[in-house]
């Protein structure tokens, strides 16, 4: 007996071949989208690493040198003359004050150095630059607040009695401020000013605020030099605040 072996086809209907379209445009798009979002995520890094580098480049110009020659005042120069050695010859340091040129940003900006802020627990050593801006806190560290407010050259009042207040953008990768939640009470850091004197300061608060609280600007400091250090936390909702005091 012949058997006839019948299969059954299956037909593909418009809206089979509709869905099936769909899916690979769903498909291309989401590969394209994932290209998309991977390639602005290296541009980013790799821009902010870039105006991170102008930071790096600022602080080597600030770098001070040793000399133990003596020489006479200049514009530029301050002389530190230390305890005399045996020999009873003066031994003299010279050291060129923080270089105050201007500078100027991408949108236009100008600004200058204000300080140098370092802080060995978190290895942490960038320039403070002399305004806040957008702009600016990818560059670096920026002065915000100061014993003498607002006033034209505030910046430059750094180590002077009062609250100086210095903001800067909190990173994964730990730099500029992204290290700062690590600081415990008790940890050094040491501010540099225009003048080249460098004091420390030690930490004894940290505390989160809301973004509009700004009672951390504070002036009254009871007669005392103080530092106060501000970022991000918690995905940019709040702010992290590191109080520290003269040592």
């Amino acid at each position: 007996m012949n058997q006839i072996l019948t299969t059954e086809k299956l037909y593909v209907t418009p809206e089979m071949k509709k869905k099936k379209i769909i899916y690979k445009l769903e498909f291309f798009l989401s590969v394209f989208l994932i290209c998309l979002l991977f390639s602005y995520y290296i541009y980013a890094e790799y821009d902010r690493n870039k105006s991170e580098q102008v930071s790096q480049e600022i602080l080597a110009d600030l770098q001070y040198k040793e000399d133990d020659t003596i020489k006479q005042a200049e514009d530029d120069v301050i002389i530190v003359v230390l305890n005399e050695p045996e020999e009873n010859k003066p031994t003299v340091i010279t050291k060129p004050a923080i270089d105050t040129k201007v500078y100027k940003s991408k949108d236009g900006i100008k600004y200058t150095t204000a300080a140098i802020l370092k802080i060995p627990k978190i290895n942490l050593e960038y320039p403070i630059l002399s305004k806040t801006s957008p702009e600016l806190l990818y560059v670096s560290l920026n002065y915000y607040w100061g014993p003498k407010g607002e006033e034209e050259g505030a910046a430059y009042y750094a180590n002077e009695v009062g609250n100086y207040c210095i903001v800067g953008h909190y990173y994964s990768n730990g730099k500029m401020f992204g290290k700062l939640h690590k600081l415990q009470n008790g940890d050094i850091a040491e501010l540099t000013d225009n003048s080249g004197r460098t004091i420390q300061y030690k930490v004894y608060n940290q505390y989160i605020v809301e973004p509009t609280d700004t009672r951390c600007t504070s002036q009254l400091t009871n007669g005392q030099r103080e530092l106060t250090l501000i970022t991000c936390t918690n995905h940019g909702k709040q702010r992290l605040i590191v109080k520290l005091r003269e040592v």
